[in-house]
C-alpha cells in the first residue's frame, strides 16, 4: 500500500490555514501554487507550504488530517513552528516560474 502525506498550506500573512492529505506532495503543491485543484486555497491565496508529514499509509494520513483539523489554531501554529520556526514556504524553490 502506498504512503500518504498530510500537509498545511497558508497565505503570505499566515491568517488562514488549509490542511489536506495527498499521495503525491510535489504534484499537489504545484496545483495549489498554480491556483488549480482547490477552490478554498485559490479563494484565500493559500500558496505557501508550511508543514508536511510523510506517513506509512494513506489511511493513517487521513486519520492525522482529521485530527489536525480539530485542533485549535494555536496548536496548529505550534506544530508548524516545531518543524518550521520561521513559518517559511517550504516549497519556495521546488518549481520554476514557468511551472507555476
Amino acid at each position: 500500500m502506498k504512503g500518504g502525506c498530510v500537509y498545511i498550506m497558508s497565505n503570505k500573512y499566515r491568517t488562514t490555514f488549509y490542511i489536506d492529505v495527498t499521495n503525491d506532495l510535489e504534484r499537489r503543491i504545484l496545483e495549489h501554487k498554480a491556483g488549480v485543484g482547490s477552490r478554498f486555497t485559490t479563494k484565500y491565496l493559500l500558496k505557501d507550504l508550511l508543514y508536511y508529514e510523510e506517513l506509512k499509509s494513506i489511511e493513517y494520513a487521513i486519520s492525522k488530517e482529521k485530527q489536525l483539523k480539530n485542533w485549535h489554531r494555536n496548536w496548529k501554529i505550534n506544530l508548524i513552528k516545531e518543524a518550521n520556526p520561521e513559518m517559511k514556504d517550504l516549497a519556495n524553490d521546488w518549481f520554476t516560474d514557468a511551472e507555476i
